[in-house]
């Protein structure tokens, strides 16, 4: 069957390289090897939100598809999205599908994510899914699905340690050229909570203020952009 357009695209800052594995090492040196066509081929991250789960699956198919192959990444909470946007990914073979607890339940979706699965592993496919919990505890209806989701190895995702969100703050405020002193750097650690998706949403609010303000960052400008409920913190 023809498979349907998805407006889903792999942000460029989404990589391997912009991530800090922290305790999280193993869980990504395996999503690794599934980028490279290496070690298994089916396998579920979880966590809780702010562990980087996204980030990972995101990252992972960035590496595929710098190698040169195909891969398509596809976040199973979006809104409006239906059952059909999963017809015809065999032919990828490299899939990602993000908050997979999302679609638990639901018979349709089920049994599309249940023939994804058989048609990959028919075709030497991999497939990658998260959820905020183990193949075991998610609320799905098709027993065969649990069992298919159980079948790879399962890594749960702990929440990076401080000195790791003060390196990934570090980090990407460099790949943008934006200067963090180290008073800064402690304004923010003691404000923001800890994990990337706050600390690289605020770094992003904090950039477009600089660069409207056309100053340096700064702890008054760091200030504003919280006030303001920048990065919706």
């Amino acid at each position: 069957m023809e498979q349907l357009p998805l407006p889903f695209r792999l942000p460029p800052e989404a990589s391997f390289a912009t991530l800090v594995p922290g305790p999280n090492a193993e869980a990504v040196a395996a999503l690794a090897a599934w980028a490279q066509g290496q070690g298994e081929p089916f396998a579920l991250v979880w966590g809780f939100p702010g562990t980087g789960k996204t980030h990972l699956l995101q990252a992972a198919c960035q590496a595929v598809v710098t190698a040169g192959h195909a891969a398509q990444y596809l976040p199973l909470g979006h809104p409006g999205l239906t059952p059909e946007a999963l017809t015809g990914l065999e032919g990828i073979g490299r899939i990602a599908l993000d908050d997979v607890q999302a679609i638990a339940g639901d018979p349709a979706w089920e049994g599309a994510l249940f023939s994804l699965f058989n048609e990959l592993r028919a075709r030497g496919g991999g497939l990658l899914v998260s959820a905020d919990r183990p193949a075991a505890a998610l609320p799905l209806a098709l027993p065969d699905l649990r069992s298919r989701l159980g079948w790879g190895p399962c890594y749960r995702l702990q929440p990076l340690g401080e000195q790791d969100c003060e390196d990934l703050l570090r980090a990407a405020a460099a790949r943008r050229g934006l200067p963090l002193g180290p008073d800064l750097v402690d304004y923010l650690m003691r404000r923001l909570a800890r994990d990337p998706g706050t600390l690289l949403a605020f770094l992003e609010a904090l950039d477009r203020e600089s660069l409207a303000a056309r100053r340096a960052p700064s702890i008054p400008l760091a200030r504003r952009v919280l006030e303001a409920g920048g990065a919706g913190l």
